[in-house]
């Protein structure tokens, strides 16, 4: 899958968050970057989007990003979900990982770290 044609899903409900993310996602290539501040909007632009690569912050306002990523999983098991979390604990990891999730990086993150994660995606 090249850079053009990864769709991205950013879920956060900072949007000083999603900024950065996505201008470090454009930067790097991949154009088709959507941003969405909840569960309810994140849910509903999954199922319209079906993207391949997820960012999805753990602590949301309406719902825990735990069971939103247990929700994608079964709407799609296909796209790869990267977990984001201000807080590193084993917890939240073992936590995630068990739910389903492909990755994990911890607020703040750097360009480095995202353009780590995202290699696998865009070979």
């Amino acid at each position: 899958m090249s850079q053009s044609t990864l769709r991205v899903l950013i879920v956060d409900d900072v949007a000083a968050v999603r900024s950065y993310l996505k201008q470090i996602l454009i930067g790097l290539g991949i154009p088709d970057v959507t941003e969405a501040a909840d569960g309810v909007e994140a849910v509903s632009l999954y199922q319209r989007l079906q993207p391949q690569l997820v960012f999805l912050d753990i602590q949301l306002p309406d719902i825990n990003g735990k069971e939103l990523l247990r929700q994608f999983k079964s709407i799609n098991g296909q796209s790869q979900v990267v977990m984001v979390s201000a807080y590193s604990s084993v917890e939240n990891l073992r936590d995630s990982i068990a739910a389903g999730a492909n990755g994990f990086v911890v607020k703040p993150f750097s360009v480095q770290r995202i353009t780590h994660l995202i290699q696998p995606y865009l070979n």
